[in-house]
């Protein structure tokens, strides 16, 4: 792969940062080493010493002194070493990736910890996107991603999909209006959510991807896989990932422990091709350095204890828990809003994606009556390239409501929909 076609100028003149460097050297180095290089603060003054943080079934997790002085100090861009040796094996172990026994020119897969996925996407987009570059995602789409590529002045063009996921003859079509040796105008990029995308809860099949995967491959572009819901599938087996079918190193995928461990520890990870990683390390050198240190200590302590196995186990009890969730609003909106809206039961995810019969636009009647009906839901038009676009969708999320309280919004949703019509 010729990676050096698709990063941007700003990317391309990122240098190592001496100082940083200089904090993974000491992070490798023995005890016996005597370092007057660093600009890291005296750990033994601050004022956090220990912690016993309680998690689940009775079991504790102990930051004592020594280890707390880590977690509280500077840490390497990447991650810290051990957490990412976690997730490096686990990544193997779960999706087989062809890379990771490539050699780094020829793309091997690379980690890194981000300050949740999101900001591994952030410096994806920035590493990758010119002003006038096409890019294809399927909308609608997550409103953080869109908020992030808009401003970069990217041409934005939509693959079509259904409750499968993208279309892969729609792509195709869309593909053949260029020549695969048009290097200079083919799309840089396909970004999707394969699995409860964020707001239609659409899953892609392993035969879609499959055949996405050979459309990249001819015509040439990256995948970015962005998976924040791939543990929690309500259906085994999974569907393999673009990263287990990655014979290229085209594959940029974002992992996130934010909906199955803590949304506010921040943690995320972002694995694909060492130069495109390598790249994006560089940018973390000047932004946010690292990941929070105490959270990735936190998080390796966990995993640790639990290994590959007990992670899996605490996955498969907050996929039930979701899927309790789900059923629930299903159960509701079947009984509230049968001959009113449409919807397909989510295979992932969080969300409900119901489109309202008779309504061409659902901003008003979200933004604007349903506060005083005591129900509030997200218009559909947030979620589109265009954010002035009309749609008669809302979504709704079954995260955090108990079954009572969806039986009671969704009558309210309905006696609103029955005023409005």
């Amino acid at each position: 792969m010729n990676y050096s076609r698709f990063i941007t100028t700003v990317s391309a003149a990122r240098k190592a940062s001496p100082i940083r460097l200089l904090t993974e050297l000491m992070e490798k180095s023995p005890p016996s080493l005597i370092s007057l290089a660093g600009g890291a603060p005296n750990p033994d003054l601050f004022p956090f010493k220990k912690a016993t943080l309680a998690i689940g079934h009775g079991s504790t997790i102990e930051i004592g002194e020594e280890l707390m002085k880590r977690a509280l100090q500077y840490s390497a861009s990447a991650g810290v070493p051990e957490l990412l040796s976690w997730l490096k094996n686990f990544q193997r172990n779960l999706h087989n990736p062809p890379t990771a026994n490539y050699s780094p020119e020829q793309g091997q897969m690379e980690l890194c910890v981000t300050s949740g996925s999101q900001e591994g996407l952030g410096k994806v987009f920035e590493m990758l996107i010119n002003p006038g570059d096409n890019i294809l995602l399927d909308a609608p789409a997550y409103s953080g991603t869109l908020a992030a590529l808009r401003p970069l002045g990217c041409n934005i063009i939509n693959v079509p999909s259904d409750q499968h996921g993208i279309i892969p003859n729609a792509l195709k079509e869309i593909l053949s209006t260029w020549s695969p040796d048009d290097s200079s105008h083919l799309p840089k990029f396909l970004y999707t959510v394969p699995n409860g995308c964020n707001p239609t809860g659409n899953s892609l099949t392993a035969e879609r991807k499959k055949e996405i995967y050979q459309l990249a491959r001819k015509y040439d572009f990256l995948i970015i896989e962005d998976d924040p819901y791939y543990f929690v599938q309500f259906e085994k087996p999974w569907a393999p990932t673009f990263l287990s079918m990655d014979v290229d190193g085209r594959v940029i995928r974002t992992d996130s422990f934010s909906k199955i461990l803590s949304s506010g520890l921040r943690i995320g990870f972002l694995t694909g091709p060492k130069p495109l990683i390598d790249r994006v390390i560089l940018h973390m050198q000047v932004s946010t350095m690292h990941t929070s240190t105490f959270t990735q200590i936190m998080v390796l302590q966990l995993l640790q204890q639990w290994g590959e196995k007990g992670f899996l186990e605490h996955a498969d009890r907050v996929v039930e828990f979701y899927r309790t969730q789900r059923d629930a609003m299903l159960t509701a909106a079947d009984k509230w809003l049968k001959d009113l809206a449409e919807w397909y039961p989510p295979a992932a995810g969080m969300f409900l994606w119901i489109k309202i019969k008779g309504i061409s636009d659902t901003q008003q009647l979200i933004m604007e009556k349903a506060l005083q009906k005591e129900v509030l839901l997200v218009p559909g038009g947030a979620f589109n390239i265009s954010s002035s676009e009309p749609s008669s969708y809302v979504r709704a999320s079954y995260s955090l409501s108990s079954p009572a309280q969806m039986d009671l919004a969704f009558k309210r949703l309905a006696d609103l929909i029955k005023e409005a019509l």
